[in-house]
């Protein structure tokens, strides 16, 4: 798919032509929302967009966990070029979590995730579909996590959407880094989902 604005080739200023520089270095080409969302608007915002990763390191929810969230909203968004390079990130820094990654459309089902996770995945689907999450959703949350890693929780969505969006905006697609496996329909996700028990039958 082609972006509906051209690549900059030529990036005016001494920053976004380092940018471009390193991402060559560490991709071999630069990244297509760079070239063509960022490169196009105030250093500002690319130092905005860069922020907006590093304040995961911040986060009490554990890396694993906030990676599982970012790559779920991304999925159910169809952002393909946020699934394209979290795997290539994976597969270069933590090649073991890439079972975990491809059985993500089997969140609900599979055993390479906890009960708890399986509760932050499926809210963060929710929130990321319907744009509101029922009381009870909330509740099952809150039986595995504190005030504060909920909080991360809604970040992680809510951040990763401005990422999504800025793609589809501008028609970005995958920068081909490494091959995708298609998520599953969002029905088939809420079929599984709506056969969970209550809070109540879950143990602490």
């Amino acid at each position: 798919m082609a972006p509906y604005l051209s690549p900059v080739e030529e990036p005016r200023g001494l920053l976004l032509r380092l940018v471009y520089f390193f991402a060559r270095r560490q991709f071999g080409k630069v990244p297509t929302p760079l070239a063509v969302h960022s490169a196009r608007m105030p250093a500002a915002f690319l130092s905005f967009y860069g922020k907006v990763s590093r304040l995961d390191k911040k986060l009490e929810l554990s890396a694993e966990t906030a990676m599982l969230v970012r790559e779920q909203v991304a999925s159910v968004n169809s952002c393909l070029f946020c699934m394209d390079t979290q795997r290539w990130y994976l597969q270069h820094k933590s090649p073991g979590t890439l079972a975990r990654l491809d059985a993500l459309p089997e969140y609900q089902t599979s055993p390479l995730f906890s009960d708890a996770e399986r509760e932050a995945l499926e809210y963060a689907t929710e929130l990321t579909q319907d744009k509101q999450v029922a009381p009870e959703t909330f509740a099952r949350l809150r039986h595995h996590y504190g005030e504060r890693e909920i909080c991360d929780i809604v970040w992680l969505v809510a951040s990763e959407h401005l990422y999504n969006m800025t793609n589809h905006g501008l028609n970005i697609g995958s920068d081909g880094l490494c091959e995708l496996r298609p998520a599953l329909p969002a029905t088939v996700t809420r079929d599984v989902a709506s056969s969970r028990p209550a809070v109540g039958a879950r143990s602490a």
